[in-house]
């Protein structure tokens, strides 16, 4: 893989700043000069970069796009293991899927989708992705008579069908211990539609 350049750096240091301080301010009181003020640089770097908000923010959804897809962990050249589609559940309904990207500002970016052609199409692009890489890990898994799914797309879109109602709904949740068995509920049912075993009745080891 080739470096990146500066002008790439510089873009994505911008970009994850602007996240803390949207994630913390929220996305409306966020500006290109307080992002300058928390980088201590002048606003006039950031347009050099970024022209707009608007442009700053398109940036910041592909951010998410590359975020999530780092879910989908595939090492051997093969194909996908039965241990790859058992990791990639896990994490798909875990604290730790869900905190790869604040939910006020995802929802706030959803909704910005409503009024924006050009958000819309990014944010579709986001779940069309999502659901066409775990798609392809099950197929992976169908060639190998690991599993036997007749639609793995019609599969994947279910399973993301659930992750999106559940973290939705899940977000209105105050208590730990409802929001964790709710989760766990939601999990065994993707488990389910793929007709394998819960990685915590399997027998094997999951390897990272």
């Amino acid at each position: 893989m080739g470096r990146k350049s500066l002008k790439e750096t510089r873009q994505q240091e911008i970009i994850k700043v602007f996240y803390k301080v949207a994630k913390k301010e929220g996305y409306e009181n966020t500006s290109i000069a307080k992002i300058a003020k928390v980088m201590d640089i002048n606003p006039s770097l950031i347009i050099h970069y970024f022209e707009t908000k608007e442009e700053l923010t398109y940036s910041l959804i592909e951010y998410i796009l590359e975020r999530y897809l780092l879910i989908y962990t595939i090492k051997n050249k093969d194909g996908a293991t039965l241990a790859e589609l058992k990791k990639t559940i896990e994490m798909l309904f875990s604290k730790k899927w869900n905190l790869l990207f604040d939910d006020g500002l995802f929802y706030t970016f959803y909704a910005l989708a409503f009024r924006e052609k050009e958000i819309k199409a990014k944010y579709k692009t986001i779940l069309d992705s999502l659901r066409l890489a775990l798609a392809t890990m099950i197929e992976q898994c169908n060639s190998k008579n690991l599993i036997k799914v007749t639609d793995p797309q019609n599969t994947a879109d279910l399973i993301f069908v659930l992750v999106d109602g559940a973290y939705f709904y899940l977000s209105l949740e105050n208590n730990k211990k409802i929001y964790s068995e709710r989760l766990a509920y939601y999990k065994n049912i993707a488990y389910q539609v793929l007709g394998i075993e819960p990685l915590s009745l399997s027998t094997g080891i999951l390897t990272s």
